[in-house]
């Protein structure tokens, strides 16, 4: 299916106003206005699920693969997960599971 050139940016500009109405109620309307602290709560684990949600299909179906788990990446994110889950530090996980999908990825060829 092809669209032209119009319809591709009528689509942009559709899905720019939509992003940017979702975050102006939030932002503008709620902003400086205190919230309730079960709202609080809830927020802060707002980044410890937008990661994996979007680590997990590289993971499980590699584009890399065609979509076939590969064992390189599984190892990798389980260390990342054992390293995370030890030293409760996101940058040094991220950096201990990609050194070892690189290193199991240069052994395995």
């Amino acid at each position: 299916m092809t669209y032209s050139d119009t319809t591709v940016w009528w689509i942009i500009a559709a899905l720019g106003l939509g992003t940017f109405l979702i975050r102006f109620s939030f932002i503008g309307l709620i902003g400086s206005r205190p919230m309730p602290p079960w709202v609080l709560r809830h927020l802060r684990y707002t980044s410890v699920a937008i990661l994996p949600g979007l680590v997990a299909p590289l993971v499980v179906f590699p584009a890399a693969t065609g979509g076939i788990p590969d064992p390189a990446r599984l190892l990798a994110a389980m260390v990342t997960v054992a390293i995370g889950y030890r030293t409760k530090g996101v940058v040094g996980a991220m950096l201990g599971g990609a050194a070892t999908l690189f290193a199991v990825q240069y052994l395995l060829g």
